[in-house]
């Protein structure tokens, strides 16, 4: 049987394997899974080294468990006992947490009962945490007790307002820091959290746990999940970049590491910008799509959630509000009228009331922004729509 340290040095030349096959394919998902795979390997390894008792079950959660696991991030793990530990089985139990960081494992762990991870689950971070839960080895059927018990109890409508309030919170609590110019891939409005939450949900709800199952589903359309899909992508690959040059858990674009992201990527500098500005334009770019897909996938699964009848009520020939939203009655509208899309802003600051967009409503918006063109911005009843919406008391920020 090999030493811890023969166990280490392995590890250590499988990852360097895995960034050198990444560095020459830059592919973000084959390296998050191929990660992932790789660590539940050594994990079987020591749990079968150290004789670990078969009635239990050691279990990958958090990004881990959905097989994204990134070069730097600590490696969450949850060990599930069928009973409370008597001395023996915890003095194994702290064995095991102090081999797996001898042989270079930053691991993250917690050890309950099933019972423990019902209790436990009152706590919405948590309850998220068991609801990606992967077995990596043990018991299978004490995980599977665990999983029926877990789904059991989860509330979906409950679920979706938790994690609704959750996702407020975190803007509320970045948003200073989202203006600045060394945003997190992963918390900031428009980053990776963002296409974390929706599929949570989803998941939680049975709808699918891939992009492509919620365009199944009707949840997305094709072309939202392949734009989803490509937008993710380049989050992905951002992070794990970060993690490689700083050779540590490192989400925010940070100045030093710009220019190296931007020449690895292969984006060159122009005569009016320097690579890390035209890299910087991409992320902000994807992140505004995030953010405006995110908007329409919430919206859509609070409605299949909380199927009660809307609140309609008519506005003028071309728009109507729907419950908080504003609607436009014809989802071609603004590809008929392209005015529309300035007098759809207009509205949303004269009636406060509206909290945004419907979702049909964003869509039709996104599939007519290319008629924003030379003709539009000299047609002068555009000049004055954007005239007058400039000159409104209230509501000027969110309309902007």
């Amino acid at each position: 049987m090999q030493t811890a340290s023969e166990i280490r040095q392995g590890l250590q030349a499988a990852r360097l394997t895995l960034q050198r096959d990444y560095e020459q394919h830059s592919l973000p998902r084959r390296l998050l899974r191929a990660h992932s795979k790789l660590i539940d390997q050594y994990l079987r390894l020591i749990w079968k080294w150290l004789a670990m008792p078969p009635n239990l079950v050691l279990v990958a959660v958090g990004g881990y468990g959905r097989s994204e696991l990134y070069p730097r991030s600590d490696i969450d793990l949850l060990i599930v006992l069928p009973h409370e530990p008597e001395e023996a089985l915890q003095q194994h139990l702290q064995k095991l947490i102090g081999v797996l960081w001898d042989v270079g494992l930053d691991v993250g762990h917690s050890i309950r009962t099933v019972a423990q991870c019902l209790a436990e689950s009152v706590d919405i971070t948590v309850q998220t945490n068991l609801l990606e839960a992967r077995r990596v080895t043990g018991a299978a059927s004490l995980f599977k007790e665990m999983q029926h018990i877990l789904k059991s109890n989860l509330q979906h409508q409950q679920f979706f307002l938790s994690k609704q309030q959750e996702q407020t919170q975190r803007y509320t609590r970045l948003l200073d820091t989202d203006y600045n110019l060394e945003p997190n891939l992963k918390e900031s409005p428009g980053g990776l959290r963002d296409l974390h939450t929706v599929l949570w949900i989803s998941r939680a709800c049975g709808l699918g746990e891939t992009w492509r199952e919620l365009a199944a589903a009707a949840i997305i359309t094709p072309p939202e999940a392949r734009a989803i899909t490509r937008h993710e992508a380049l989050l992905q690959t951002l992070r794990i970049r970060l993690h490689y040059l700083a050779g540590r858990r490192e989400d925010r674009l940070l100045f030093d590491y710009q220019t190296t992201l931007a020449e690895q990527m292969y984006i060159t500098a122009t005569h009016t910008r320097r690579a890390s500005e035209h890299l910087m334009q991409k992320y902000y770019r994807t992140k505004q799509a995030v953010q405006q897909l995110n908007i329409v996938l919430m919206q859509n699964l609070r409605t299949y959630l909380f199927p009660a009848a809307s609140i309609i009520q008519p506005l003028n020939e071309r728009f109507l509000i729907r419950d908080d939203l504003l609607e436009a009655r014809d989802e071609k509208l603004f590809e008929r009228e392209p005015s529309a899309i300035l007098e759809s802003f207009l509205l949303l600051t004269q009636h406060p009331p509206l909290s945004g967009f419907s979702a049909a409503t964003l869509r039709a918006l996104w599939r007519a922004r290319q008629y924003i063109d030379a003709k539009f911005r000299r047609d002068k009843h555009n000049h004055a729509l954007f005239m007058n919406l400039l000159c409104q008391p209230q509501g000027l920020t969110q309309a902007l």
